[in-house]
């Protein structure tokens, strides 16, 4: 999933047994010591935890699930690295629970396929950037439409399939909400998806 023995070390095992993730979103572009980070969709807190080694003391990692239980695990896991600079918040990222303009880089691997509000997501994502600020993205894409009984399958939609929209559909709702210089920079086969990284900027 384009991480790397190093990115892995030190990490808890039940941080690693509950990730599903479809990529690396940090392997899309460096991140800068001091930034202020937002996972979407953080879950057990891989990525958060990955995140904050790169911004530093001075930097600061917010990670938003939906579920209590993720969040205990996250709060677990973070406590047993000594992490100072994560913190984690219960939400939808529909609704997302941070100030506007405060934040530098929005990440998320594989969650907001799950929401069937993903224009309002991209709205909130958009709100809470700084200008200049970057959204990279691990989700699932699709290049041709799924069939209705995947569509409606709960167990496709837990799987990250059945929510899956059409790549220019997803791209085009980035687009509707202000996001600019979009760009896919890599697409990889899973199944009937695709596992695409995204790159896009809130212009200043």
């Amino acid at each position: 999933m384009g991480y790397s023995q190093d990115d892995l070390e030190g990490i808890p095992d039940s941080t690693l047994s509950s990730f599903a993730g479809c990529g690396n979103p940090l392997a899309i572009e460096e991140l800068k010591e001091g930034e202020v980070v937002l996972d979407l969709g953080s879950g057990a807190g891989l990525d958060c935890f990955l995140a904050s080694k790169k911004v530093g003391p001075h930097g600061r990692v917010i990670g938003l699930d939906m579920t209590e239980q993720m969040l205990a695990k996250a709060n677990t896991n973070r406590d047993k690295l000594g992490l100072k600079n994560v913190e984690f918040r219960l939400g939808e990222m529909e609704r997302i629970p941070v100030e506007d303009s405060s934040v530098d880089v929005i990440i998320s691997n594989c969650v907001i396929n799950l929401s069937p509000e993903k224009r309002e997501v991209f709205r909130e994502a958009y709100r809470v950037l700084k200008p200049g600020g970057r959204m990279m993205i691990s989700d699932t894409v699709l290049e041709k439409k799924l069939p209705l009984e995947l569509k409606n399958d709960p167990q496709a939609w837990a799987s990250c399939i059945g929510g899956a929209v059409m790549e220019k559909e997803y791209l085009e709702m980035m687009r509707e909400v202000g996001f600019q210089d979009i760009q896919v920079l890599s697409r990889k086969p899973l199944g009937p998806v695709i596992s695409a990284k995204i790159r896009a900027v809130k212009k200043s």
